[in-house]
């Protein structure tokens, strides 16, 4: 899966779906790890994403107090 073509929303949604999954105990242990390195994959774009809209809203409120 290419994470970087995702938006923040879909992103988000995909990595809740995913720890739902794991938290039911239900996946194999196999799919479980699969799911989970996933998870770390997903969780790293959401923050960077969040980190870029912080930046460019401090960008802003520079820009605006000037």
């Amino acid at each position: 899966m290419d994470t970087e073509k995702l938006s923040f929303e879909e992103a988000y949604k995909q990595l809740s779906e995913l720890v739902k999954k794991m938290e039911s105990g239900e996946l194999p242990l196999a799919d479980s790890v699969a799911a989970y390195e996933q998870g770390i994959k997903l969780k790293a774009y959401c923050e960077q994403l969040l980190k870029e809209a912080e930046l460019k809203i401090e960008t802003l409120k520079v820009s605006t107090q000037a």
